[in-house]
């Protein structure tokens, strides 16, 4: 029995470790794929451009929704010369769709922060959901963009959406910062829950944004970047202009 029980305990822990590489190999190609993409759409390479393409269409070769766009892409890649120009369009046709999925996550999870926090009676139980919302959404992204970290997989990419922010640039934390936001000094009329709730989105929304600029195989090139008003505009107000 003793030999039994440690067999599958063996046998776990190898499958285990088994899944820890294989997310961190995941991870790398796709950080390989981001740097190779940018390179090759600066080269203006065309022979670049489709091994780089033929490496995204392998990566989510396992996705039925993606199929339709990478038929596209595979009948593209005979027909464009010019390497940019292909790039962009493999961009459009491929990572759009998946960036409108990321940033409807992205919404979710800072709403859900920004709710919790106004109603929250403890500062402990903000503190725990927020980091709660940003391992989920941090993990989610990379997982909608092809990447499936373990525990060692999600550190790595937790340092380097950490790295992304304080290098984009962080937000500093006080009612000053909310009245920027918000604008003509409405959160000088809000509690202070809803304030804090409020400011507690935009910083889910920011590592929202930076664990997308990290986990997305091609860099934003054919579009720019979406940004915190785009992806959570509710948490500016009504949006009506006065």
């Amino acid at each position: 029995m003793g030999v039994a029980l440690l067999a599958v305990a063996g046998l776990a822990l190898a499958v285990l470790l088994a899944r820890e590489v294989a997310g961190l190999f995941r991870q790398r190609r796709v950080a390989r794929m981001h740097a190779a993409f940018a390179a090759a759409r600066a080269a203006d390479d065309r022979d670049a451009a489709r091994v780089r393409l033929a490496e995204l269409a392998s990566l989510y070769a396992a996705r039925p929704d993606t199929a339709a766009a990478r038929a596209k892409i595979a009948d593209l890649s005979r027909e464009i010369i010019d390497g940019r120009d292909l790039i962009d369009i493999a961009e459009r046709s491929l990572m759009h769709p998946l960036d409108e999925r990321v940033q409807r996550e992205i919404a979710a999870a800072a709403k859900r922060v920004s709710v919790v926090t106004a109603i929250s009676p403890r500062a402990l139980l903000d503190v725990i959901f927020v980091a709660a919302q940003a391992v989920r959404l941090i993990r989610r992204v990379a997982e909608i963009y092809g990447g499936r970290p373990g525990l060692l997989g999600f550190l790595r990419l937790a340092r380097s959406v950490a790295s992304h922010l304080a290098i984009t640039g962080g937000m500093a934390v006080g009612d000053s910062l909310v009245q920027q936001v918000l604008g003509h000094g409405v959160a000088a009329r809000l509690s202070a829950r809803l304030g804090e709730g409020v400011l507690n989105g935009l910083l889910t929304a920011r590592v929202g944004i930076s664990a997308m600029a990290v986990c997305r195989p091609m860099p934003f090139a054919a579009a720019p970047q979406p940004g915190v008003n785009d992806v959570a505009p509710f948490l500016f107000g009504s949006g009506k202009k006065d």
